[in-house]
């Protein structure tokens, strides 16, 4: 066999790899796909049937039920004293300001560990990642008793304003600011004369836009679905939330009504859907996002 010939047929062995790899890392994809919209498939589903008919199995075929669990829905809510529009408002009335506090005030803590350079730092830095191994169980007791100390229970402010702290973000944007976020930008704003808050508001943010997208998704379904510490500070039931009133209607007293249930839990889920379809072009977009060019 000529050496053409070997070369030919080793070429055509290394393209047949090559092609078996990406059949199965495409299968591999497809399944990984798969396994995270069933639940979500399922729910939509089950939003569409009968309590009995829940409880009897798995379907995956929608059927005729939405409205009558629609009005059941609405005819708990008039039970619980709060409809799911109501509990839905609240929840937005804690959720939009938390995210925006949780991801503008997070990006200026790491913007000030990465662009500056003062005596503490790195205890700074260690002290923030200490935070991120105390879990919230452990300190909401404490959190209560102070809220209640000074006036706050019952009150949406305990969960909006502690959003300012958040440790994971400040990892994350740090990280971020590390490998694609150049200091000769800040350098060459502060020869041109501007002022720290106008470079980090004007050049900082506008460069760390994938970064806020991804982390306004997870701050915005993070304080969405929140259930533990509402549960803890509000009492009143005009102010629940809308994960409280979903909660809510799985109580004893209340029958039961696995379609209701389930068409409150996919009412939850929209609001997170549409945020990550609006903040999810930022993120592929944000590859084309370049900073200085030596």
């Amino acid at each position: 066999m000529s050496t053409q010939a070997v070369g030919d047929l080793r070429q055509r062995s290394y393209s047949r790899k090559i092609l078996a790899n990406k059949i199965f890392r495409t299968i591999i994809c497809i399944l990984l796909c798969l396994l995270s919209i069933l639940p979500f498939y399922l729910m939509i589903i089950n939003a569409t049937r009968e309590s009995k008919a829940i409880e009897a199995g798995i379907a995956f075929l929608p059927s005729g039920n939405f409205i009558n669990n629609w009005n059941a829905l609405m005819a708990k809510s008039d039970g619980i004293g709060i409809t799911v529009w109501g509990s839905m408002l609240n929840s937005a009335m804690i959720t939009i300001p938390a995210t925006i506090l949780t991801i503008y005030f997070s990006t200026m803590t790491a913007y000030g560990v990465f662009a500056y350079n003062f005596k503490g730092k790195k205890f700074a830095w260690a002290f923030i990642m200490a935070i991120m191994m105390v879990p919230g169980q452990v300190t909401i007791v404490g959190f209560l008793q102070f809220m209640q100390n000074i006036g706050l229970y019952d009150n949406y402010i305990p969960l909006i304003i502690p959003a300012i702290a958040a440790p994971s973000t400040v990892f994350f944007m740090r990280q971020y600011m590390t490998g694609a976020f150049s200091l000769e930008i800040i350098e060459a704003a502060r020869i041109d004369g501007a002022n720290e808050f106008r470079t980090f508001n004007t050049i900082a943010l506008p460069l760390m836009r994938p970064a806020l997208a991804t982390q306004a998704i997870f701050a915005f379904i993070a304080s969405w679905n929140n259930l533990f510490t509402p549960s803890m500070l509000i009492s009143s039931t005009n102010k629940s939330t809308l994960p409280m009133f979903v909660q809510i209607l799985r109580t004893e007293q209340f029958t039961t009504d696995y379609g209701a249930i389930y068409l409150g839990l996919f009412i939850t889920v929209v609001p997170i859907i549409v945020v990550y379809l609006i903040l999810s072009k930022y993120i592929v977009a944000g590859v084309a996002l370049g900073g200085v060019k030596e």
